[in-house]
C-alpha cells in the first residue's frame, strides 16, 4: 500500500483524497495538513445547529460535511491529519469498533511519546495527555473500506473555534473558550516545541508498518485519486450536501401543535457523544422520527433506516427500546459509546 506524505494540501484536498481513496478501493495512508482553515462537521451533524454560518460565511472560512461522524471541529495547518485506509477484509482489520480504534490508535500514542508527549488511549477514540485531549479520531466504512482518521495537534486556535460554534449568547461562547482552553492541549503547550512535520508523519508509519507491511513512499497523490477527489468536490459543495441532516425542530423538548400531537425534541450526552433526536408524537405514535448529533453508528447509511423503522411505533419507552434493539440485531449495528436505549431515551419527553 502508499504513504502519501504531502505536507500541505488545499482545504479540499485534505478531505477529499481519503474519500476519494475509499471510493477507489486503494489501500493508503495519508499525512497532510490543510493550506488554509476551515470547519468540518461529522456525517450525522445539523449544520445549522452546531456551526455559526454567519460568522464562517463573513470570516470566508468554508463548511464541509465529511462522511465520518463525530463533532464539529476548526482545522488549519496547526494540524497534522494521518488518514488511513484499509479494505474491511484485510485480515489486520478487527471486526469491532472499539478493537479498531485501539489497535490503530495505539501507534499514535506511541509517537507522540516519541516526541515528548505524555500521551495515553482515552476510549472510544480519544488520545490524552495529561488529562486534556491532543487528538481527536474518527472511522467510517464507505464502499467495503474501512476509514480511521485525526490529527497530531501541534498548535490550536481556540478562539477561532470558539467563534465558528453556534451557541445561545456570548456569555457561552466565553465558556466554550475557557472549557477548550482546559481540555484541549497541543503538541508545542505539552513540549514547548514544535516537531519536524516530515519526521513525525514517518514515526507514525513505521509503527504502522510493523502492522500493515512496507509501505512505497508517495510525495503527490496519483492521477486516478486526484480525478475522483475532484469529482467529489463538486458534488459535496453545494448546501444540499452540507444540509443534508439539517431537519431542525422546535428549540423545545416537547411543543404541543393541538390536542394529542405534539413535537419531541430531546438533547443526551452519553459515552460515545451528543445525541439530537426529534420527532412527532401524534395520538401516542411516533411519526418523523430524526436523529443528529457528533456520534458514530456503523453501517452510517442505516442511521435513516433506524428512523423510518421507528415510524408508526407506539411512543413509549419499552416498545422504543425494543424496536431500536432489534434493528439493531437484523443490520449488525455499531454505535461505539452509545446504546439503544440512549436513542429509545431521545425520544421520551421527561
Amino acid at each position: 500500500m502508499n504513504y502519501y506524505f504531502l505536507d500541505k494540501v488545499s482545504w479540499e484536498h485534505s478531505q477529499s483524497l481519503y474519500h476519494a481513496a475509499a471510493y477507489l478501493g486503494h489501500e493508503a495512508v495519508f499525512i497532510l495538513r490543510p493550506a488554509t482553515p476551515y470547519v468540518c462537521i461529522g456525517f450525522h451533524q445539523d449544520a445549522e445547529q452546531e456551526i455559526d454560518l454567519d460568522f464562517t460565511n463573513i470570516n470566508n472560512i468554508p463548511v464541509f460535511r465529511r462522511e465520518v461522524g463525530g463533532g464539529a471541529v476548526y482545522l488549519d495547518s496547526g494540524q497534522l491529519f494521518y488518514q488511513l485506509i484499509l479494505r474491511r477484509d484485510n485480515p489486520q482489520v478487527p471486526e469491532d469498533k472499539d478493537a479498531i480504534y485501539r489497535k490503530f490508535l495505539m501507534p499514535v500514542v506511541e509517537t507522540y511519546r516519541e516526541f515528548g508527549v505524555n500521551a495515553e488511549y482515552k476510549p472510544v477514540n480519544d488520545i490524552i495527555a495529561n488529562g486534556r485531549k491532543v487528538s481527536g479520531n474518527g472511522a467510517a466504512e464507505i464502499n467495503d473500506m474501512i476509514i480511521i482518521v485525526g490529527n497530531f495537534i501541534l498548535d490550536f486556535n481556540y478562539e477561532m473555534m470558539s467563534k465558528s460554534l453556534r451557541v445561545p449568547d456570548e456569555k457561552f461562547r466565553d465558556k466554550v473558550f475557557k472549557t477548550l482552553q482546559e481540555n484541549l492541549s497541543t503538541m508545542l503547550r505539552e513540549t514547548g516545541s514544535l516537531p519536524d512535520i516530515r519526521q513525525l508523519g514517518d514515526a507514525l508509519i513505521r509503527r504502522y508498518e510493523i502492522i500493515l507491511g512496507a509501505m512505497d513512499l508517495k510525495t503527490e497523490p496519483d492521477a486516478d485519486l486526484v480525478a475522483k477527489a475532484e469529482e467529489l468536490q463538486i458534488e459535496r459543495h453545494t448546501n444540499e450536501w452540507l444540509f443534508a441532516n439539517d431537519r431542525r425542530r422546535p428549540e423545545a423538548r416537547q411543543v404541543k401543535i393541538r390536542e394529542g400531537v405534539y413535537v419531541i425534541q430531546n438533547m443526551l450526552k452519553v459515552p460515545g457523544g451528543l445525541i439530537r433526536a426529534t420527532a412527532v408524537n401524534e395520538d401516542g405514535i411516533l411519526r418523523d422520527v430524526h436523529f443528529s448529533g457528533d456520534f458514530f453508528f456503523y453501517p452510517a447509511a442505516d442511521l435513516p433506516k433506524l428512523e423510518f423503522a421507528l415510524s408508526g411505533i407506539p411512543a413509549q419507552s419499552e416498545a422504543i427500546t425494543k424496536a431500536i434493539e432489534s434493528f439493531y440485531e437484523c443490520n449488525s449495528i455499531e454505535s461505539p459509546g452509545v446504546q439503544p436505549m440512549d436513542f429509545a431515551r431521545g425520544l421520551i419527553p421527561g
